[in-house]
């Protein structure tokens, strides 16, 4: 087992600076064909789905069944994603009483309604639950969430620094603004505002997309995003885990910092452990519900090659306002 050195001949900072251009670079290359559709979503983060939803299990595998609606199969089991192919049970949720007012770095418009009172307009502002993906893609996890969650109340916020990946989200046939909001949105920008209040999201998702930014940025991108969660919300993590096996595959030269890697699209990738994981959402003011260390073994039959495969996933919850 190898892991290369930083090699500090290789200047990083257009990696930074440049990120969007290869990202975007990506999906005009591999448009939406490159990644499955998440569906091993509801089965690993049932806190997806409102608590109108409700989990049975039945002999053939995971069910979810709709209250007072004919239940249907929303889970056709795992699928493992990579990068080159590239517990519990559900957290109650906090629906809104009153609608936060809007800061003005929102750009959300205000009105006033027939009682006269100020109420923040911003796309889903009537939905009793709601879910952010961050750097959602083409959409892969987006579209088996919105074909779950349509009639139950809830809304789907989806972002990603990627402008050509926004416009395939958006040009999709599922895409549909009544339930779903799609917007361009760079995690690492300060200045870069949401379209939605503070305190406003039953859940915040991050799978796969947290290990792209250089890990000095990582913090302050998930305190910034713990500010938009209601006391009670979620984040929902998955992401790859230490030595894996595409860690282990990179050459020397490839290295930008330590467990922090460029491939040769430009595109960059981070490798957590679990006390970073840890550190990094408790420092954010959450409390852990689940972490885990996912190791397994993949054979394809057709090369006949064993591969050691690491993700780590984890759950925490903000128990309190923190502004």
């Amino acid at each position: 087992m190898t892991i290369h050195n930083v090699d500090h001949r290789q200047h990083h900072s257009k990696y930074d600076t440049d990120a969007c251009q290869y990202w975007n670079k990506f999906y005009e290359t591999h448009h939406g064909k490159f990644f499955k559709d998440r569906q091993w979503l509801f089965r690993e983060f049932p806190e997806l789905l409102p608590l109108g939803l409700r989990r049975t299990s039945v002999d053939t595998g995971s069910q979810w069944e709709r209250r007072d609606i004919s239940s249907e199969n929303l889970s056709s089991g795992r699928t493992v994603e990579t990068c080159q192919d590239r517990c519990s049970d559900p957290c109650p949720q906090h629906r809104d009483t009153d609608i936060p007012e809007c800061p003005t770095s929102c750009g959300c418009s205000r009105r006033v309604d027939s009682e006269e009172t100020l109420v923040t307009s911003f796309p889903g502002q009537h939905a009793d639950f709601r879910i952010l993906e961050v750097g959602c893609g083409v959409g892969n996890s987006v579209f088996p969430i919105v074909k779950s969650i349509k009639e139950t109340g809830a809304f789907v916020y989806c972002c990603d620094f990627s402008s050509h990946a926004i416009q395939l989200v958006k040009d999709h046939p599922d895409y549909d603004q009544s339930v779903c909001h799609a917007f361009l949105h760079d995690l690492c920008e300060e200045g870069s505002s949401f379209p939605i209040p503070p305190q406003s999201l039953d859940v915040v998702m991050a799978v796969f997309v947290l290990s792209s930014i250089h890990p000095a940025r990582l913090q302050a991108a998930v305190k910034r995003l713990t500010t938009y969660l209601k006391p009670g919300g979620i984040f929902l993590f998955r992401d790859y885990g230490r030595y894996d096996l595409s860690q282990l595959r990179f050459k020397k030269g490839q290295c930008l910092a330590e467990n922090f890697y460029t491939r040769g699209d430009g595109t960059c990738v981070y490798f957590f452990t679990k006390d970073e994981v840890h550190s990094l959402f408790t420092n954010a003011g959450l409390k852990e519900l689940q972490i885990l260390e996912d190791r397994r073994l993949q054979v394809n039959r057709g090369k006949k090659v064993v591969m050691h495969r690491v993700w780590m996933q984890s759950k925490y919850q903000k128990t309190h306002s923190t502004g």
